[in-house]
Formats: structure tokens, sequence, C-alpha cells
């Protein structure tokens, strides 16, 4: 058992746990076979079920298969640096003859991204994901980098988008993730972001629209509209009209807007249903933060849907996602009372690497 929790293949039920003295093995052609050590001998079938099996796709992104000097196969593991001669695929080996398929889903609330990302070699592939130095948008980075992608980390504080590139290398070092200047407080530093990537002369296969603000005073940014609606919605939307044309050249392309369940609670519309402009970008007098951060959600719903409206036509799919109830990050930093409250709520709500599930099946 100690080799097989070294390889992660430990959590096995009592059905395919095997008589003491017998061995699993894989051949090079994906087939599993049965070596009976007391007996000295080998077999397809599984000694207690009789079923055959076969190992289930490619090795986990990361892994390696190598042989020894005496010919014999193993495994590297160069993500977590370990090897082992048990193929990591065992934990996900299909019948020879497989039963009707069950209607049980695959994924679920607890499934992380790396869990749906499992096999997935995203080498080639570029993601842009905003606010990504801490909380939900650095495990959407991290989850992509460790699976080949190229990733760019689009933020603010620079200080702390190199720290959050760091601790990715830290894990893999062999990831490809940078960081780049993006503040979408300022229309300008959008523009210039934009220009920059263009730059780079490289494909945009995912973007990810996941910087947000929360429960802050009423201020203005220096373009003159309410924090909360340039930073949530107005800055993105921005971005993604000036990395249309990328997106459209890259096709297969994504756009994922991370929105809230919260839209629901606003409307953005006066009382004769028409849109009211003075609703998203409201004067001091007219502001409540919670308010704000609601209709800056209602937009990138909004946004997401006509996007992909115009665009899924040219290869381009657009997503908004709701990342889970209450689910606890750094969103909540504005106010103290909001960082009391999800301090208290934190025992029930959802985990970082669970929440990225949402935004990991690409």
């Amino acid at each position: 058992m100690a080799a097989l929790r070294y390889a992660g293949l430990d959590d096995t039920d009592s059905e395919d746990e095997l008589p003491p003295g017998w061995e699993q093995r894989t051949t090079k052609d994906g087939w599993v076979y049965y070596a009976n050590h007391a007996e000295e001998k080998t077999q397809w079938e599984h000694p207690k079920t009789g079923k055959r099996k076969r190992i289930a796709g490619e090795l986990p992104y990361g892994w390696e298969q190598e042989t020894d000097e005496n010919g014999q196969v193993f495994f590297v593991d160069h993500i977590n640096k370990r090897t082992t001669y048990l193929d990591p695929r065992l934990a996900f080996t299909v019948d020879d003859n497989p039963t009707k398929p069950t209607t049980r889903q695959r994924y679920d609330g607890s499934t992380t991204a790396m869990e749906i990302l499992q096999g997935r070699d995203l080498s080639g592939k570029v993601v842009v994901v905003t606010g990504a130095n801490s909380g939900i948008g650095f495990e959407t980075a991290k989850s992509f980098a460790l699976h080949g992608a190229h990733v760019i980390l689009a933020c603010r504080n620079m200080t702390r988008a190199n720290e959050a590139v760091s601790r990715i290398l830290g894990e893999w070092h062999k990831a490809k993730v940078e960081a780049m200047t993006l503040d979408l407080a300022l229309l300008r530093s959008v523009q210039h972001f934009a220009q920059a990537f263009k730059a780079k002369n490289v494909s945009l296969h995912v973007l990810v629209c996941n910087a947000a603000v929360f429960g802050l005073p009423w201020t203005l940014t220096k373009d003159g509209l309410e924090t909360t609606f340039q930073v949530n919605h107005l800055g993105h939307f921005y971005l993604v009209q000036l990395l249309q044309d990328v997106l459209c050249r890259s096709a297969p392309a994504r756009v994922v807007v991370v929105s809230s369940e919260s839209h629901r609670f606003t409307d953005i519309n006066d009382s004769s249903g028409k849109l009211d402009f003075s609703r998203l970008s409201p004067s001091k007098n007219d502001y409540w933060a919670m308010l704000a951060y609601n209709r800056s959600k209602l937009c990138n719903i909004l946004f997401s849907n006509e996007l992909h409206r115009r665009l899924s036509p040219r290869g381009v799919t657009s997503n908004a996602v709701h990342p889970g109830n209450m689910m606890y990050s750094a969103l909540h930093r504005g106010w103290w009372v909001y960082t009391l409250l999800f301090t208290l709520a934190r025992p029930f709500t959802k985990s970082m690497g669970t929440h990225e599930s949402r935004q990991g099946k690409f």
C-alpha cells in the first residue's frame, strides 16, 4: 500500500483490491495484467472480479514514461518531482467489456480544476487571466500553466503578480507563465495592455475576465466613472473589444466572464423598463456598495451573452460563470464589515481549488 500511496493510487474500493501476493502491472500498449508472486505466474483477468482492464487515455500532463538500465518501465512525475514503477493511469482503467454507462454526472461541486484537466495537454494554448495574482485568478492561472498553457497574469500590482509567477514556477519550473500590467480602473492602461499583448504576435485561446472589486466606498476613477462599475465591467468590456480580432484569428477561442448569482438582486432599468445609465455609474448620494457590485455582475452576464451571440459564428464562445455561494476569497477586503462576515462564513464556503473546476473545463 505504501507504493500505491506514493503513486497516488491508494484510494481503491474492496472489489478491485488485489489478494495478498498479487501485483497489478501494465504493458507498453496499455493493457493491465496481474502477477501472482506466490505461484510465479501472470494472467489477464483480475483474480477477484475476473474482468480484463485496459488503461484509459494518455499519461497525465507532466508525466513521462522511461526505461531503466534493466529494461523495466518506470514513470516520472516532473511536476511533483517523483518517480514510480506504477503507471499513474491505473487509477483510471476501464473494463475491456464495459457495462452500460450510468447517468451519474462526471463533475460536481467538489471537483477541482486539476481533476477536470486531468490528462489534458494545453501546450500551444495562450491564456490571459485578469486579477491573477491571488484568489480565484491565481488558481485559474496555475491550473492552466501546470497543464502546459502559456499563461499571462494581467494584474495591476506587478510586485504581487511577479510573486504569483514565482509560486507557479516553484511548482513546475518548466511552466510558461509571465505577468503584464493591467489596471482596469484606467482605460488607458487597458489600451496599453492590449497593444503590448498584440506586439507579442501570439494567439489568444482563452481570456478569463476575473478581476473584480467589492464593498468599496464611493470613488471615481481617473476616467470619471464609479470604480466598481469600471473595474468589474467596463474595463473588461473594453479589453475584449481591443482583443476581439486576436480572439477571432485564434479560433476556436473562449472568453470566460466571472459573474455572480448576486446579479439577480438588482435592476438597471428605470420604471418604464428602459436602461437607466445613471444606475451604472451612480452619484455618491445614490451609491450603495452591494448594489453597485450586483449591477456590475448583471452587466457581466448581459455582456457575455451578447458577445457569444455575435462571435460564436466566428468560433469564439463566451460564458459567464458563478464561482459558488459565499466562496471565501480576498474580494471582501474593501471594508472590515464584509471581512468579518466572510470570516464567519468561511467554514461553510468553497475552497479556491474547488471553485476552479467552474473555469477549468476547456
